[in-house]
């Protein structure tokens, strides 16, 4: 089942989505937590079976809400994306509090692409937006590294030929 995940805003306008490996990046990052987390609650569980018999019920929770969180990554990393069209970047994200920001040309004042030591192990970068109003800076995580430039040096030269016609 896939369902259309599109805003009111730029409805008719086809999205690209950020690549598979965000999500399994973020699951990842979100596992580096759970897993010393289960392992211990686990241990304890064990140990302090006959006494407290109801630590048991703590692993459980602490599995549950693993399950429940990956899966809560993987669909928010799906519906992050990213739309060029002639005046405009259009950004969207969330599942359920649905955003969309859009970011003008013209507005551009720079565009960095970052990646840390994680994203480039994994290929990836994040394009930041740099606008004269801080309320629409906009980011797009988890795009392949040369997507990302390429985005990048496209809307820097958008962004010039944009501001020069003011």
């Amino acid at each position: 089942m896939n369902r259309d995940l599109s805003f009111s805003i730029g409805a008719d306008v086809p999205f690209n989505r950020v690549s598979p490996k965000y999500g399994l990046k973020e699951v990842l990052a979100s596992l580096t937590l759970l897993v010393p987390l289960l392992i211990a609650a686990l241990v304890f569980a064990i140990i302090f079976n006959s006494e407290v018999p109801w630590l048991h019920l703590v692993w459980i929770a602490v599995l549950v809400y693993g399950i429940i969180s990956t899966v809560i990554i993987l669909r928010q990393a799906r519906a992050i994306g990213y739309a060029e069209r002639e005046d405009d970047l259009l950004v969207r994200r969330g599942i359920m509090f649905h955003r969309a920001t859009v970011v003008p040309y013209g507005r551009l004042q720079f565009v960095d692409v970052d990646a840390g030591p994680i994203d480039r192990m994994f290929g990836l970068a994040t394009v930041k937006l740099n606008t004269a109003s801080a309320a629409t800076d906009a980011t797009i995580p988890g795009l392949p590294r040369a997507e990302a430039d390429r985005l990048r040096d496209s809307l820097a030269g958008l962004g010039q030929a944009n501001l020069a016609g003011l």
